[in-house]
């Protein structure tokens, strides 16, 4: 399995759990509420109190509610593929996504959210090639099969799996093909596109467990979003679920141009209903170098409440 179609099952699991679980309990409690008063629930004019709450009234907003329940309001947020366009190889900057969080993601690559550009083929995949001249240690050189691995609990080379040597889709668009389909996306991701698809993935995780209340239980349950995993990849994943939350840790393996994308995976996984977790997202923001402007900027991408006043 590659390392894009666990991050869009991550993405939607955690999201369904941390994210979307939170706005849903809070709706169904505004709708009770509104009942009692006699106002239906979009008159009560309440805060969402969910970290995607605005996103998901923007889109009920402009396109119609979907038909119900938790997958059609997943598939609204997360959606938008609109196709790919051609490319260049490793994700390049003429084949961004439609639409959706991997449109957000290719948008971020552009230099948006303090992003800076690639310089190898554009893209994310270009920014993990240009990094990948220099050599690359931590979870992205284990990934890869760089040195290092044989220190990763048998990560090394994990990204080759599922992959191919190039292709002309960006990581946004393989990305909104896995969210959409719950599989493999249409196009094989490249090992570059599969190793940040890995880092992001650890973002998610830790962003995850930043309010410290993600347990036994509930790691359990992450775990059966992946379906069927090999040693290697389950391995992996443990690895990441265990690992004590550290942000400034994860933002040192984060290369130059990905700051703006890592961040915004790490945004998606948290509901924002704990101090503990602006506190972490604050120390991730100043990790990656980040300022002010550049982070409400992400958090307005997807209708999030501002970090910062």
């Amino acid at each position: 399995m590659s390392l894009m179609k666990s991050l869009a099952r991550v993405a939607a699991g955690v999201m369904l759990a941390k994210g979307i679980g939170t706005m849903m309990r809070n709706a169904h409690e505004r709708k009770a509420a509104g009942q009692a008063t006699g106002q239906s629930a979009g008159q009560t004019g309440a805060p969402s109190g969910g970290i995607l709450g605005d996103l998901l009234q923007n889109n009920a907003t402009r396109g119609g509610a979907a038909g119900g329940g938790l997958g059609d309001i997943l598939g609204q947020v997360l959606g938008g593929r609109s196709g790919a366009g051609s490319g260049t190889p490793y994700g390049g900057a003429h084949s961004p996504a439609g639409g959706g969080l991997g449109g957000i993601l290719d948008q971020l690559t552009g230099g948006r959210g303090g992003s800076t550009g690639a310089s190898s083929g554009g893209g994310l995949g270009g920014i993990l090639g240009g990094a990948a001249a220099g050599g690359l240690g931590g979870i992205l050189g284990d990934l890869l099969g760089g040195r290092g691995a044989a220190a990763a609990g048998g990560a090394g080379g994990l990204a080759q799996k599922g992959s191919q040597p190039s292709n002309d889709s960006s990581f946004g668009d393989l990305f909104n093909q896995s969210l959409a389909s719950g599989d493999e996306p249409e196009t094989a991701p490249t090992p570059e596109q599969n190793a940040l698809a890995g880092l992001m993935l650890k973002a998610m995780i830790q962003a995850a467990k930043s309010d410290g209340q993600i347990d036994d239980a509930e790691k359990a349950r992450l775990m059966e979003q992946f379906g069927e995993l090999d040693d290697e990849e389950r391995a992996f994943i443990r690895d990441q679920m265990a690992a004590p939350v550290d942000a400034a840790a994860l933002a040192a393996e984060v290369p130059a141009g990905a700051g703006a994308q890592v961040y915004l995976m790490s945004l998606m996984a948290i509901d924002f209903d704990n101090r503990k977790e602006a506190e972490y997202l604050h120390a991730l923001a100043q990790g990656l170098g980040l300022d002010r402007e550049a982070v409400n900027g992400i958090h307005a991408q997807v209708g999030a409440t501002n970090l910062y006043a």
